[in-house]
């Protein structure tokens, strides 16, 4: 599968262990993860040399692309509650993971749109589980995995 990761960069990188953790995971089962770089402790570098009306419409074009968006929502993001939304509205099927005792948007923790899930974690193997739990039901439903 295709998978979209999306998480905080400009609004904060508190959880980049917890990124490059979930990134490595999707990538060990198996799944596409064209914004693996977004987890990279560089990423604030490699995206200086790129002009940010390319990287609009290439991470719309990979939204467009993917099978479904995994979101970390803990650190406060314009960009990632915008990936969010398009994802949502494209009819992906969208996982927010956030860190038990963060306060988050409650458009995201109240939103009831069909095809969002919200998995609120205590640690980095609870994120982890949800994550496959999310993962492996999308194979139930695609048959693809």
């Amino acid at each position: 599968m295709n998978i979209y990761f999306s998480c905080s960069i400009t609004g904060g990188r508190n959880e980049e262990a917890i990124y490059q953790a979930l990134v490595s995971e999707m990538l060990a089962l198996g799944h596409d993860v064209p914004t693996a770089h977004l987890s990279s402790p560089d990423v604030m570098l490699m995206e200086t040399v790129v002009d940010s009306v390319e990287i609009f419409e290439r991470d719309m074009a990979w939204l467009r692309g993917c099978d479904a968006v995994v979101a970390e929502v803990s650190s406060p993001s314009h960009g990632v509650g915008y990936e969010v939304a398009y994802g949502l509205n494209l009819g992906k099927p969208v996982l927010c993971l956030y860190q038990r005792g963060k306060r988050v948007s409650k458009i995201i923790t109240g939103n009831t749109t069909p095809g969002l899930v919200r998995c609120e974690y205590s640690n980095l193997d609870e994120a982890l589980a949800f994550l496959r739990q999310f993962l492996q039901e999308l194979c139930r439903t695609c048959g693809e995995c």
